[in-house]
């Protein structure tokens, strides 16, 4: 470590210390630097570093915003309560009284001591920067910068004039009348395009799907840009809008339990350490790391395996071990590696490999081929019964749904739901090509915002992407009135997909149709969720459902009332056969909570059942 700031990477007392011992070098107050450390270089590698340890409460402007590192002549340029300049060694900092109304965003820079967050000007006000009056904050940024920053902006509001009234709408919030003229003259006459300076943050990513590169997601420290590759197949990542994460991409990262095990801090570091997802999707940064990766292909399928609904093969995944370690600390240990597939959603699970003999071993360095999802905590023990339980309610029910099975675990470990992927190929003669787009991607909102859609929205944005939306539109209404019937509080936008394949060669998806049930929960069973509500609205309406909301929804989403009382009454009419005969393996109801759940999940549907029944339109 060259450089050091009390505080944040020394205690004032050590520093004085060793300063004393002329082990450090004071540059100024609360900054350090190691003896015999050129002073000049320190400093500008730690420009921004310095400048937000020294003015927490600014932000970098001008230059500053778009560089992320100081000018070439050492300036650094920032905003804040007052007009100032510091000086440490090669290093000017320049700082201009902020705006009253600023517009900021977060962007990363890294250096020697690591990544560091800062606010920046945003697109916006950096290209109203430039164009300020007899201010060194604007004669800074270059004529090759105007034109870089015109560019993002035309290409952010698709047109000019469009980018023009974005950055004048700011302008006059802040009094700045002639910047903003300026500023519209310059993109009116040349957007322009020019290639953005990087910094040590700056992420160059390749994304491949069944190894074949899509294109190339660039992350500069302060936005995403997406610049697809040149093929001929059809576009899986689309970038809708100029900045964000592709919708796509960021509904492969993890969530929850995952997410906190691996303590990533944003999507960034997410991508930066994962290398293989979901949806045959692999990230990497040289092509030749491509080869290194297994490809995600079934050769065993699950069904060999199961004897009335209880895993008949071998069980070679993490256990709870010593007394000190717990299931998740082991199940933890198989993420720290790069290889391991990442998995999206909150509950705990992971990617498993069944082998030809029947063993189910972690896919860290081998095909991705099912899931294992563990028992939770804190009163979700039964969680992988109650998921069982509904996906074979769905099956009965009519609905498509992956090949699952009940695995005894080790250490008097409840049951684990194993369920086999439908999202990759079927062997190694299949040349297929396919992915799993969950609603949110699909309505390209971000994973935060999935409880926030309703079933009509599904509907509109289903519509023009299904290759039969006809029957899409028909298995969506009946996926609403399930979820109702069983109680499902967490079909949320992430837990409804789509499947999309296509076939060799082809140009187009050749199929894009409703994927298989999965992630199917009677939520009301377990504790606080007693009175748990629908995830996603109809008709208005999350709770109390009856027929005519739900024939309200068939004549909202365009499905002829005829086949919308065919689908309640098909659906009736299978659940209600099907709570008299689904039961749990018996390994499975040893311990007295799952026959309770059991009780509690077959009596809810049963209930509805008749409920919805007896309901008159």
């Amino acid at each position: 470590m060259t450089i050091h700031l009390v505080g944040e990477t020394i205690d004032a007392k050590r520093a004085h210390q060793r300063a004393q011992a002329g082990e450090l070098v004071q540059l100024m107050r609360g900054i350090y630097i190691e003896k015999d450390t050129d002073a000049d270089a320190a400093v500008l590698n730690h420009a921004v570093r310095i400048a937000h340890y020294l003015y927490p409460k600014a932000y970098l402007s001008s230059a500053s915003a778009a560089l992320l590192v100081p000018t070439p002549d050492g300036r650094l340029f920032i905003s804040g309560r007052r007009n100032q300049r510091t000086r440490i060694r090669s290093l000017e900092i320049v700082q201009n009284e902020a705006p009253p109304h600023p517009s900021t965003a977060m962007a990363v820079v890294g250096d020697d001591l690591g990544e560091l967050r800062v606010d920046v000007s945003s697109p916006r006000q950096r290209f109203l920067e430039a164009f300020r009056m007899r201010s060194e904050h604007g004669s800074a940024i270059t004529v090759e910068m105007r034109v870089q920053m015109a560019a993002r902006l035309v290409e952010e509001h698709g047109a000019p004039k469009k980018a023009a009234d974005a950055v004048w709408a700011l302008a006059r919030e802040n009094g700045w009348y002639r910047e903003g003229e300026g500023a519209e003259r310059f993109l009116l006459a040349q957007p322009g395009t020019a290639k953005a300076p990087a910094n040590k943050a700056a992420l160059d990513l390749l994304i491949a799907w069944h190894g074949e590169p899509l294109g190339r997601l660039i992350h500069d420290g302060f936005e995403w840009r997406w610049k697809p590759g040149k093929r001929s197949g059809p576009a899986l990542v689309r970038e809708t809008t100029p900045g964000k994460l592709p919708a796509f991409v960021e509904s492969l990262l993890p969530e929850g339990w995952l997410a906190k095990v691996l303590h990533e801090r944003d999507e960034r570091e997410a991508l930066k350490r994962g290398r293989r997802y979901m949806s045959n999707i692999t990230v990497v940064e040289a092509r030749d790391e491509l080869a290194a990766l297994p490809a995600d292909i079934l050769t065993m399928r699950l069904d060999g395996f199961v004897e009335a609904g209880r895993f008949s093969g071998r069980y070679k995944g993490p256990a709870r071990g010593a007394i000190e370690e717990s299931f998740e600390q082991n199940l933890a240990r198989i993420f720290a590696r790069a290889e391991t597939p990442r998995l999206s959603g909150v509950q705990i699970k992971a990617p498993m490999h069944l082998a030809a003999d029947g063993a189910l071993l972690p896919a860290i360095d081998l095909p991705f081929t099912h899931i294992l999802k563990p028992a939770g905590t804190a009163g979700f023990e039964m969680l992988p019964i109650v998921e069982w339980l509904c996906l074979a309610l769905g099956r009965a029910a009519g609905f498509d749904v992956p090949d699952i099975a009940l695995t005894p675990m080790p250490d008097g470990m409840s049951p684990a739901l194993i369920v086999e992927r439908f999202d990759i190929r079927r062997g190694a003669g299949d040349q297929r090509r396919l992915a799993l787009e969950d609603f949110c991607s699909v309505l390209d909102l971000p994973a935060s915002a999935k409880y926030d859609g309703t079933i009509e929205r599904m509907a509109r944005g289903l519509r023009p992407l299904s290759t039969d939306p006809a029957a899409d539109l028909d298995i969506l209404f009946r996926r609403a009135v399930f979820a109702w019937l069983i109680a499902d509080g967490d079909m949320h936008l992430k837990n409804l997909a789509l499947l999309k394949i296509v076939e060799p060669e082809a140009k187009v998806f050749t199929s894009v149709r409703f994927a298989p049930l999965y992630d199917a929960v009677t939520t009301r069973v377990f504790p606080s969720l007693g009175g748990d509500r629908m995830a996603l609205k109809l008709n208005g309406k999350d709770d109390r459902l009856a027929r005519r909301d739900f024939m309200a929804l068939a004549r909202t989403i365009g499905l002829p009332r005829n086949d919308a009382e065919r689908a309640i009454a098909g659906l009736i009419d299978r659940l209600t056969k099907a709570v008299e005969f689904v039961r749990l393996p018996g390994f499975a109801l040893e311990p007295e909570a799952a026959a309770t759940v059991q009780g509690q999940v077959l009596a809810l549907a049963g209930e509805r059942c008749a409920a919805l029944a007896g309901n008159a339109d």
